[in-house]
C-alpha cells in the first residue's frame, strides 16, 4: 500500500480530500502527518460514503493557525465545515479533536470513532510528551527518528518511510502549535463523555504504550453508547499498519449508526 498525495479542495481555512458520496463521513489525523495517512481507508470508505480527511491546521495545504491556538480553534476549523450530521473519525490529536467536536457540536456529529485516543495520563507519560514539546521551537523540523520508534518500532515499512517524510516535510510551527494543545490536554473530561449521547468507538491497539486499551475502555465505559475494540499486534500506527481490519471495523461502525 502507498500514501501518495492527493488534490484538494480548499474550505476556508482547511484544505481536504473529498471521495465519494453517500453518509458523511469526516477524518481528522495526528500531529505531524496529513491526510493522506488515511490512505488505506479512504478508497474503501468512499464506495459508500462521502468522505471528507482533512489537513489539520498548520498541516498539509491547510493554513496556520494564529497567535497560540487552542483546542478549540482546532475544532471549530474542521467543524466550519459540517453542514449536516457526520459520523466523525480521528486518530491521536484527531481522536481528541473528534470527541471535543462531539461534545461541542452534538447536532452535527452522529457518531464519532476515536483511533488511539489518549485519557488521563499518569504522572510519567504527562512528563514525557510535555517534555517533547518543550523541545520544540517551531523553526526547525524536529528530528523524527525517536517518534518513528514509539510509532513502529525499528522496522523498515512503507507506511513508516511515508511518516518520515510528513514528519520531515510539516511545518514546524504548525507541528509545535498542534503538539503543544495536544501535551497540555488530558483527553475529554469524564462529565463530557458522560453526556456523550451519539454512538462512541474508542479503537486501539493492543500494543499501544501512550493511548492504552485502558483509556480506551474507560473513555467507553463513560459514554452512554461507549464501545471499545482493542486490535491484537497493533500499535499507534493502526490506520497504516492495519489499514484493512481497521477499515472493516470503521465499516461497520458507520453501517450500524446508518441503520
Amino acid at each position: 500500500m502507498t500514501w501518495t498525495i492527493q488534490p484538494r479542495s480548499k474550505l476556508g481555512q482547511i484544505a481536504a480530500i473529498a471521495q465519494g458520496a453517500g453518509p458523511k463521513v469526516m477524518l481528522i489525523h495526528g500531529v505531524g502527518l496529513r491526510a493522506e495517512a488515511w490512505g488505506g481507508q479512504l478508497e474503501p470508505l468512499a464506495q459508500s460514503c462521502h468522505v471528507l480527511a482533512v489537513d489539520m491546521l498548520g498541516h498539509g495545504e491547510s493554513s496556520r493557525p494564529v497567535g497560540n491556538p487552542q483546542l478549540a480553534d482546532f475544532t471549530d476549523s474542521i467543524a466550519a465545515n459540517l453542514t449536516e450530521p457526520t459520523v466523525v473519525i480521528g486518530h491521536s490529536f484527531g481522536a481528541m479533536i473528534a470527541l471535543d467536536m462531539a461534545t461541542r457540536y452534538p447536532d452535527l456529529v452522529h457518531g464519532v470513532a476515536a483511533l488511539n485516543g489518549i485519557f488521563q495520563r499518569d504522572a510519567a507519560a504527562k512528563e514525557a510528551v510535555l517534555a517533547r514539546a518543550a523541545g520544540l521551537d517551531g523553526k526547525t523540523a524536529a528530528d523524527p527518528s525517536a517518534t518513528l520508534t514509539r510509532w513502529f518500532g525499528v522496522g523498515r515499512s512503507a507506511a513508516r518511510d511515508a511518516c518520515q517524510e510528513w514528519l520531515c516535510e510539516v511545518d514546524p510551527a504548525g507541528y509545535r502549535d498542534a503538539y503543544r494543545v495536544f501535551a497540555s490536554q488530558d483527553g475529554p473530561s469524564v462529565e463530557a463523555l458522560k453526556n456523550l449521547h451519539c454512538p462512541a468507538m474508542f479503537l486501539t491497539g493492543e500494543d499501544e504504550p501512550n493511548s492504552t486499551p485502558q483509556m480506551s475502555r474507560r473513555m467507553a465505559e463513560l459514554a452512554p453508547l461507549g464501545k471499545a475494540v482493542v486490535i491484537e499486534g497493533a500499535a499507534h500506527m493502526l490506520p497504516m499498519t492495519h489499514a484493512t481490519q481497521v477499515t472493516a471495523i470503521l465499516e461497520q461502525f458507520i453501517q450500524d449508526i446508518a441503520k
